[in-house]
């Protein structure tokens, strides 16, 4: 399919569709639109759009976890957010926290909110966000699902240069079968996987291939 001179492919497996890796934007061209993100922890409406993920992994949260909040950009409202519900809450982003000596360990929990649709890796994304999470555990995950194929030409999440790829409900179940996460699915964006034993998985680098 091409939208706008962007050339994009379906996964035959999962079903996601990711822009061509030869035209996916640089690290200074995302910055700079990253750098118009306008969230900040203390904003209430931002607050009651990252509840989405919050509430519900919340329920399932031991009391006292502790957790990554992965890409969590310059204004981690979502670490705020779980702080204050008792939980322990560790700093990644490529751009804003690049602190790798938080990819060494492991952790009760994972959050990526508004996050995924930016991988230019997702397969080995993916892959590493399992390895940081301890046997049992949760991953929070918020993304908007795709659905129409007639409306993805038109569609606003489409439009943000930095988006480039994008999930349908039968991409994370694919994920869930290859990366052992027993699945909660809740539309129109919200993921939450609770990590089961590896036995029989399959690699997630077979994923997001034309």
């Amino acid at each position: 399919m091409q939208v706008d001179c962007k050339d994009y492919w379906r996964c035959n497996r999962c079903q996601a569709r990711f822009l061509d890796p030869a035209q996916l934007p640089n690290p200074l061209a995302e910055k700079a639109e990253y750098d118009r993100h306008e969230n900040h922890p203390d904003d209430p409406g931002y607050r009651r759009f990252l509840d989405q993920l919050v509430k519900p992994l919340l329920k399932q949260l031991a009391p006292g976890s502790r957790g990554l909040d992965f890409g969590c950009g310059p204004g981690p409202a979502l670490a705020r957010m779980l702080e204050e519900a008792g939980h322990q809450v560790s700093l990644y982003d490529p751009i804003y926290f690049p602190d790798q000596e938080v990819l060494h360990g492991q952790y009760d929990f994972l959050t990526a909110t508004e996050v995924v649709e930016h991988l230019h890796d997702p397969s080995s994304t993916f892959e590493l966000m399992n390895r940081l999470v301890a046997q049992g555990g949760l991953i929070g995950l918020m993304t908007r699902f795709q659905t129409d194929d007639a409306r993805f030409a038109r569609w606003h999440y489409r439009r943000d240069p930095t988006h480039v790829v994008f999930y349908r409900i039968e991409t994370f179940e694919w994920l869930g079968q290859a990366l052992g996460w027993e699945m909660t699915i809740i539309p129109p964006g919200v993921v939450v996987a609770r990590k089961r034993p590896r036995a029989g998985m399959i690699a997630a680098g077979q994923c997001f291939r034309s």
